[in-house]
C-alpha cells in the first residue's frame, strides 16, 4: 500500500494531535466523509441484520437442519463476525487513515480480518464438495456426507484460518525482509498489514487461488455431469423417460437449483475478492506504489461479499424467504413453529 498520502505535505491534520511521531489524518470533504460513512456503516448493519435471519432460520427451524445448511449457518456465521468485528474499525481506519484502538488490538484486527475472510472461502470449497456428492453421487450421498465430516469440514474451516493468521501476523513473517521500508513510515496511529513479495504471493494462494480453483473445478464437472444426465434422458425411449422423470423431476429441480444458487454465491465471492488478491500480489513488486483508497475501495468490495450472501439466499430460496418473513414479523415466538413447514416434505 502506498504511504504516500500518509506523508503528503498538504495534510495539516494529525490523528493524534498531541503525541509525538503520529500519523496525518486523510483530509477529505464534507460530501465525501459522510458518503463514506454512510455506504461502510449501511454495508455493516446489512451485513450483520442479513446474516443474522440466515443463522436464525437454520437454528430455529427443523426442517432447515441439513448439512448443507449447517455449512451455510456457519458461513452466515463468519460473515457476521466479519460485520461485528472487523467492518466497524475497519471503516473508520478507512475514511480517516488513521487507527485510534492501539498497537495489540491493530494486530487482532488484522488477524481476524484475514481468518475470516479465509474462512469464508473454505466453508464454500466445502459446500462444493457437498453439492458434489449431492448431485453426482445421490445415491451415496446420505452415507458420505454425515454429520462425522460436516464436523470436520467445519473444524478444517475454522482451524486452518484461525492457525494460518494468528501465526503470520504474531510471527511478523509478512515483513520479513522490508523492515526498513516499514520503519521509513511507521507512526502513531497506523495499522496496514503490508506482505513481502514471498507472503504476497503465499497469502494470496491459501487464502484464495488454491481453494477458489478447487471450487472451480467442482462445480464445472458437477455441470458437466447435469448435462451429460439431462442427455442421457433426452435419449431415452418416450414411455421410460416419463417413468424418469415423473420419479426424478422433484428431487433433481431442488438439487439443481441449490447448486446453481451455492454457484452464484462461488461467483459473487469471486468477483468481490478476486481485484484485492490480485493487488496484494503485484503491490509488492511496484515498490508498494498502489494508491491508499484504491487498496481500501478492494478490501470493501471484498466485505461486501458477506452483504450479498443472505440476499442470495433470500432471492433463491423460497424457504429462506419464508422463514426470514416469519422471524421479522416474530412469528417464531408462537409455540411449535420451528416444527412449522417451510417446504413439501416430499422435496
Amino acid at each position: 500500500m502506498n504511504s504516500s498520502a500518509l506523508w503528503s505535505p498538504l495534510n495539516v491534520q494529525y490523528c493524534f494531535d498531541c503525541v509525538n511521531n503520529s500519523c496525518p489524518r486523510k483530509v477529505r470533504s464534507t460530501i465525501s466523509l459522510w458518503a463514506m460513512y454512510i455506504f461502510m456503516a449501511g454495508a455493516t448493519v446489512v451485513t450483520m441484520g442479513g446474516n443474522t435471519l440466515v443463522i436464525i432460520s437454520i437454528v430455529h427451524f427443523k426442517q432447515l437442519h441439513s448439512p448443507t445448511n449447517f455449512l451455510i449457518g456457519s458461513l452466515a456465521t463468519t460473515d457476521f463476525l466479519l460485520s461485528f468485528l472487523v467492518m466497524p474499525y475497519s471503516m473508520i481506519r478507512s475514511v480517516d487513515s488513521c487507527w485510534y484502538f492501539g498497537d495489540l488490538f491493530c494486530k487482532l484486527h488484522t488477524s481476524f480480518d484475514i481468518m475470516l475472510c479465509t474462512t469464508s472461502i473454505f466453508h464454500l470449497c466445502f459446500i462444493s464438495v457437498d453439492r458434489y456428492y449431492a448431485v453426482c453421487d445421490p445415491l451415496h450421498y446420505v452415507t458420505k456426507i454425515t454429520v462425522p465430516v460436516i464436523i470436520l469440514f467445519l473444524l478444517i474451516s475454522w482451524a486452518v484460518p484461525f492457525l494460518f493468521a494468528f501465526g503470520l501476523v504474531f510471527s511478523e513473517l509478512n515483513i520479513d525482509g522490508i523492515e526498513e521500508y516499514v520503519a521509513s513510515f511507521d507512526c502513531s496511529g497506523f495499522c496496514s498489514l503490508i506482505f513481502n513479495k514471498l507472503w504476497g504471493v503465499m497469502a494470496s494462494l491459501i487464502a484464495f487461488f488454491f481453494p477458489g480453483t478447487v471450487m472451480l473445478g467442482i462445480y464445472v464437472h458437477i455441470f458437466t455431469v447435469a448435462r451429460k444426465h439431462a442427455r442421457q434422458i433426452a435419449k431415452l425411449p418416450r414411455a421410460i423417460k416419463c417413468v424418469s422423470e415423473m420419479k426424478n423431476k422433484i428431487s433433481a429441480r431442488k438439487e439443481s437449483k441449490a447448486t446453481k444458487t451455492l454457484s452464484i454465491v462461488m461467483g459473487v465471492f469471486v468477483f468481490c475478492w478476486l481485484p484485492f488478491f490480485i493487488l496484494t500480489i503485484t503491490d509488492p513488486f511496484i515498490n508498494f506504489s498502489a494508491p491508499e483508497d484504491l487498496y481500501n475501495a478492494f478490501l470493501w468490495l471484498g466485505y461486501f461479499n458477506s452483504t450479498c450472501n443472505p440476499i442470495i439466499y433470500g432471492l433463491f430460496y423460497s424457504w429462506f424467504r419464508k422463514a426470514f418473513i416469519m422471524i421479522v414479523t416474530g412469528r417464531i415466538f408462537r409455540p411449535d413453529s420451528s416444527s412449522l413447514t417451510l417446504f413439501p416434505t416430499n422435496t
